[in-house]
């Protein structure tokens, strides 16, 4: 009998409080419609805005370059002998002493590897024109093979020539000569030299100072314990990666030196230096190399299968270090998917040519290392789960009380 009593009671107050709960669902649903609305538009302007910049980039890169390619060059250079300078200042010397000897040092190796390079390659693009029937000769097999196909493509591309060139006029131009080239580039690069050169020195000299600045300028502890492992980290592998890269190309260049020395090839130095160099770019890199080994065998042997001996050392050569050696130094530790080395190497020798393309997997390296500690952003679900594509209409009762909820 009491518990009738309460019901009845309790009945007046339901109902009565029915209109207030239905007008409190639908105020909140009107604030999760404006607060989604809100999300959607900054999404969308923050999407739009991110793209616009991803955009342009590349482009201010590429227009750019005579700024951005030395300051990047010497950003790698300088960072990659931070080991070394450390090493130094570990001997009690003093920043600036020891920025100046790891400058010393790399100029005179770098000259030292060019001079052996630039000098004897002048001779052989000077024997290049003496050279052009002893090329033809070796392969001449192949141009027999070939000939009647392109004799049709002459005379299929001459007809059609013929009905459409009636009238225009064409001036050539006579080029000019690789001296006059070098002579009007050459103040330009050597400003470009003297400039990176002396980031390269800044960088060092300064490098202990502004790593003690930027970690100990941070927030609170565990964000300066992150800053340093990013730092430390992008340290280590590049300079990691960039050394032992570089022991590799020298040991390979030496091995295939002594090779052609073996085989009879003129300039064997040469060669090796061209191998070692051209091996700092993956894939394409030994490609190059091989093709120019063929030329080289083709200007100096008579018989064609002895003429693509230089070419074929260096293949076999070049397989053992790509598929044993250079895993087995690099270890997993600097394992890059070979996907983002191809994306990359396109990607920075459209910007900076040959240049960006021996640029490109150091600079990858330092980019991934700097996400894998910021984190890798989620386009996916920055899209399709919390940002612009997704429909929270189907989850407004679930953002309301449970007691509102329909």
């Amino acid at each position: 009998m009491q518990e009738e009593v309460v019901d009845r009671q309790e009945q007046p107050i339901a109902a009565g409080s029915q209109p207030m709960v239905d007008a409190l669902r639908e105020s909140m649903a009107g604030q999760v419609e404006m607060a989604y609305r809100r999300d959607r538009l900054l999404a969308w302007l923050a999407l739009t805005a991110g793209a616009g910049i991803i955009l342009a980039i590349p482009f201010a890169l590429r227009s750019g370059s005579e700024f951005f390619l030395p300051v990047t060059i010497a950003l790698v250079i300088a960072v990659a002998m931070v080991p070394l300078l450390e090493w130094l200042e570990r001997r009690r010397l003093p920043s600036p002493l020891a920025a100046l000897l790891c400058v010393i040092i790399f100029l005179g190796l770098a000259n030292a590897a060019i001079a052996s390079v630039i000098i004897p390659a002048t001779e052989w693009f000077a024997r290049l024109p003496s050279r052009i029937q002893l090329i033809r000769k070796n392969l001449s097999p192949l141009i027999d093979i070939y000939s009647s196909f392109e004799r049709f493509v002459d005379e299929t591309m001459g007809s059609l020539l013929r009905n459409t060139a009636r009238g225009r006029t064409v001036t050539v131009q006579e080029p000019n000569s690789l001296f006059d080239y070098v002579a009007s580039s050459a103040p330009h690069a050597l400003v470009q030299l003297v400039f990176a050169t002396l980031v390269v020195y800044f960088f060092l000299s300064s490098w202990t100072r502004m790593r003690r600045r930027t970690i100990t300028s941070r927030g609170s502890f565990s964000s300066a314990m992150t800053t340093a492992r990013v730092i430390q980290e992008m340290v280590d592998r590049t300079s990691a990666y960039l050394a032992t890269i570089t022991a590799v190309n020298i040991g390979m260049g030496v091995l295939v030196s002594l090779m052609l020395w073996f085989a009879g090839m003129p300039s064997p130095i040469m060669w090796g230096g061209l191998v070692a160099i051209f091996n700092y770019v993956p894939y394409f890199g030994p490609i190059v190399a091989a093709g120019l080994l063929a030329v080289g065998g083709l200007m100096t042997f008579s018989d064609l299968g002895y003429a693509l001996v230089p070419a074929l050392l260096f293949v076999a050569v070049h397989l053992v270090e790509a598929n044993v050696l250079t895993p087995m130094l690099v270890g997993r530790r600097l394992t890059i998917n070979p996907l983002l080395i191809l994306v990359a190497l396109s990607f920075w020798s459209w910007v900076w040519g040959t240049a960006g393309a021996l640029l490109a997997v150091p600079l990858l390296i330092i980019l991934k290392t700097i996400l894998d500690a910021a984190g890798w952003p989620d386009i996916a679900g920055f899209l399709f789960a919390e940002g612009t594509f997704t429909n929270t209409h189907q989850d407004e009762d679930a953002a309301l009380p449970p007691e509102l909820r329909k």
